[in-house]
């Protein structure tokens, strides 16, 4: 028997940080939007744990308990005091390294197909709990749909969204390291009062009517500048997307992609194809959201 997951990407419509804690993390207002680009995690009884990935980019992919993936069964199993014992086999579709919380998808999806297939009984509670253990945007994959995270991101409160958002990401040709930026992102605002982040009301306000010209006029990330100042590059791409037609364009969350708000599939089209043949980036994808968080598709 095998237990097959699917888990989807996010994007971040708004990401305020605050000034480095003592715990060297930084509290957070991350307005998550999942959107239709998923990996799909399948767990099967094995001897020992094993991680397995094919798929966009899946070279990149740890193998070792290092994994997302990996830690979620060892987290899960430790709680039912059993051996974690299964084959771990992820199927990437979803970009490495790019800000789309593709390894925190991969996290949850492994985690909700291990209690599904030990029948751990888990609760929801539960494994919101163990995914905040894991990491940041953990909670937020096996949640989907949209959600402002706050604390560290893992504390989620659902938001409702009035309609669907049309959105291009551009891939870049390398990846950016999330603990840089946010070490960037501590140089570039030493000596500066920064400010307790909130949530955007206009921002919450766009997505409950699902009004893609409110919400494009209230996205923001903070990250962008230590994002840009890392990979200068990305301001190439992001005029692009502009250029293009797109309503918003910003990097998703710590980058490197970078994220295009479209008003219709037909302009997301269009913007797509303008930034393929524009030479600023490795890749280009559509997709819209909100999408499902981490769903059992068969077990």
């Amino acid at each position: 028997m095998s237990v097959t997951v699917r888990v989807p990407a996010k994007v971040n419509v708004q990401l305020a940080v605050g000034a480095a804690r003592p715990d060297g993390f930084h509290d957070l207002a991350n307005v998550f939007l999942a959107v239709g680009l998923y990996d799909e995690v399948t767990v099967t009884p094995a001897d020992e744990l094993r991680i397995t990935c094919e798929g966009s980019d899946a070279e990149q992919v740890p193998l070792d308990r290092t994994n997302l993936a990996a830690r979620a069964a060892v987290a899960l199993a430790a709680r039912r005091g059993i051996e974690p014992a299964v084959h771990i086999h992820i199927a990437k579709d979803i970009p490495v390294a790019g800000g789309m919380a593709g390894g925190s998808a991969d996290g949850a999806g492994a985690l909700l197909a291990c209690n599904t297939l030990w029948q751990a009984g888990a609760s929801r509670a539960e494994l919101l709990a163990i995914c905040a253990e894991l990491g940041s945007d953990v909670p937020f994959s096996l949640v989907g749909g949209a959600a402002l995270g706050t604390g560290r991101g893992e504390q989620l409160r659902t938001l409702e969204v009035g309609g669907t958002f049309h959105w291009v990401f551009a891939m870049a040709d390398r990846g950016l390291s999330t603990p840089a930026v946010f070490r960037e992102f501590d140089r570039l605002g030493e000596g500066l009062d920064i400010p307790e982040p909130i949530a955007s009301e206009k921002l919450l306000g766009a997505l409950a009517k699902g009004d893609p010209d409110a919400l494009a006029a209230a996205v923001s990330n903070d990250l962008q500048p230590a994002a840009l100042s890392l990979f200068p590059e990305l301001a190439d791409t992001l005029a692009a997307g502009r250029t293009a037609g797109a309503l918003a364009a910003l990097v998703s969350g710590s980058g490197p992609t970078t994220a295009f708000l479209a008003r219709d599939p037909e302009s997301a089209a269009k913007v797509a194809e303008t930034l393929r043949s524009s030479g600023t980036c490795r890749t280009v994808r559509t997709a819209s959201g909100p999408a499902p968080g981490a769903t059992v598709l068969n077990g």
